[in-house]
């Protein structure tokens, strides 16, 4: 039988390797994995172990929230919300400084809320608003980072299924509690967003605020959003009440999401195997990548990886602060060139043992590992949500980049924050008894 060793090494490298030539992440993770369970048993019993492990990885109710969430955020992006959202956020802050930019921070937060994808609100957010702030005179690079930078917020507040994803990385640890954490870190993430743009604001007073358009249309514009916000009653609402499971409360949010799209008159009936088709392409990247990481924990297993790691690191310092330190490090600069849902899959056995072990709340933690990998999906040079945001705003990479190193910087302070004041994760789910 081929040592540990021998078997970390291939695992590792095949990983590393395959991701530098450009291999999907999926195949780079399935690979070396299938490879290292045929060394460690013999070709028809790895075969089976394999597709087992697999199956099992798959074959979860909790799962199925992924997908149905998925095509909720799908039907929502193509059901006119966002624009219905957008108005409502700039009644809202019409008259702060750079109103139209806050107004972007804002709607990504209330879009992400009802969408649960970063991806998802610089899409939509971004087209509705690079138009109107390119007209308004804003600099198409500084709206393009404003958009990029304020759209992971939806990656904390739910439904978010990065949460999900680490709920089942985790063991199991709550869903309704992880969805509950998540709302100080995202609105926190929102206000340090807000900040950079008032501070740039103060420099270019051109970007004055508008005048408040009266309670008429203030009470109608709230009154048309009222229903698109009312999904996280429903949805969210529900799964924290203990009303519905995750799953349930997806599938719910579906119907809610469809129905009110149908009255909104945005929706057709012919617009539905398209929607149908985008929202499956999704889900069965990210379910796939779940079944293969499933057959990549197995053998770190075996190679006792999770611990070795841990070993080394206890024998390198017995420091609380410097550990964490070294994971969020480690969480930043992997989360870069990989998506999020590999990357808590991959690093979560590895982790969060050392993390508890140190006295740490696997929510807390969950928390920590996806603000950090929020901030890595927007960092260059690979960063999905800048390309996507650059892309709507139609403006230059290098010059979007250039406006949004002071909105990373102080996110990073923010990590800090969220990582060393466990109360700012811990005191909605402890409320609500979830804990």
């Amino acid at each position: 039988m081929i040592d540990p060793g021998t078997i970390t090494a291939i695992l590792v490298g095949g990983l590393v390797l395959l991701l530098a030539i450009g291999a999907p992440v999926s195949i780079s993770i399935a690979l070396p994995s299938a490879l290292c369970m045929l060394l460690i048993v013999d070709f028809d019993r790895g075969a089976i172990t394999s597709a087992q492990q697999m199956l099992g990885g798959a074959n979860s109710f909790a799962l199925l929230a992924i997908p149905f969430f998925v095509l909720a955020g799908v039907i929502m992006n193509n059901g006119g919300i966002a624009e219905r959202l957008v108005n409502l956020g700039r009644v809202l802050v019409g008259r702060t400084p750079a109103p139209l930019a806050q107004t972007n921070i804002l709607a990504n937060a209330i879009f992400g809320t009802v969408s649960g994808s970063a991806v998802a609100s610089a899409a939509a957010v971004g087209s509705t608003m690079a138009p109107m702030q390119k007209k308004a005179g804003y600099d198409p690079a500084f709206s393009a980072a404003v958009n990029v930078a304020s759209a992971p917020a939806g990656m904390l507040i739910p439904p978010s299924n990065t949460l999900i994803v680490y709920s089942l990385a985790a063991g199991g640890t709550s869903v309704g509690a992880l969805f509950l954490a998540g709302y100080v870190p995202g609105i926190l993430w929102a206000l340090a967003c807000a900040v950079v743009v008032f501070v740039y604001a103060r420099r270019h007073p051109d970007l004055k605020g508008e005048s408040f358009p009266g309670m008429a249309v203030f009470l109608n514009t709230l009154w048309r959003a009222v229903p698109s916000l009312g999904l996280i009653v429903v949805a969210i609402g529900g799964i924290v009440a203990g009303f519905f499971t995750p799953t349930e409360g997806s599938a719910i949010a579906v119907l809610y999401a469809l129905g009110l799209s149908f009255v909104y008159r945005t929706i057709s009936v012919k617009d539905l195997p398209r929607i149908l088709y985008d929202a499956c392409r999704t889900s069965a990247i990210v379910i796939f990548l779940i079944a293969v990481s499933t057959i990549m924990s197995y053998v770190m297993t075996y190679a006792r990886l999770p611990q070795l790691i841990a070993e080394s690191l206890f024998g390198w310092t017995d420091s609380k602060v410097v550990v964490l330190l070294i994971m969020m490090l480690v969480l930043l600069v992997i989360g870069i060139p990989l998506d999020p849902t590999p990357a808590i899959l991959i690093f979560t056995p590895i982790f969060l043992p050392i993390a508890v072990s140190y006295g740490i709340d696997p929510v807390h933690f969950g928390i920590m590992m996806v603000f950090n990998l929020s901030i890595a999906v927007i960092s260059p040079p690979s960063a999905p949500v800048l390309f996507v945001g650059t892309q709507v705003a139609k403006a230059r990479l290098e010059s979007v980049i250039g406006r949004l190193w002071p909105f990373l910087a102080v996110l990073v302070v923010m990590l800090f924050i969220i990582v060393f004041v466990p109360q700012l994760s811990l005191w909605l789910p402890g409320l609500a008894g979830l804990l």
